[in-house]
């Protein structure tokens, strides 16, 4: 088996002992991300849209690191503090994908990292 660690610093260093994504076996395995601007190390939360939009945008820049983008991902996993939050995720969410999306599930949890209200991991496959 190959393993390759993805990193980028146009996405938020981990905040414990974990990677931004793993390439291996023609996957790649991407941690949750949160809100947090990579430019700034401040969280995103002026609302929940704009917090969302941000957890995209860091997840869309270890996709590019892995020279993979949305297109490639086959499986989500959404973590809310509150599923009354789940229409506005999923709209904010969906504007990322054109066409097939991939496999998903959505929970809610007791809590976040850092407080947070969403937080969005992927799964993503190299050959199309």
């Amino acid at each position: 088996m190959s393993k390759q660690v993805i990193k980028t610093s146009q996405a938020p260093a981990p905040i414990g002992p974990y990677n931004q994504a793993i390439k291996a076996n023609g996957f790649v395995f991407l941690s949750g991300q949160v809100a947090f601007n990579p430019a700034t190390g401040e969280l995103v939360q002026d609302s929940l849209s704009a917090e969302t939009h941000q957890v995209m945008k860091n997840i869309e820049a270890v996709l590019k690191e892995a020279k993979l983008s949305f297109e490639h991902v086959v499986k989500t996993t959404i973590f809310l503090s509150d599923m009354s939050l789940f229409a506005e995720v999923n709209e904010v969410y969906g504007s990322y994908f054109t066409g097939d999306y991939p496999a998903r599930e959505t929970v809610a949890v007791k809590g976040l990292p850092r407080g947070v209200n969403v937080e969005i991991s992927m799964t993503a496959v190299v050959d199309l």
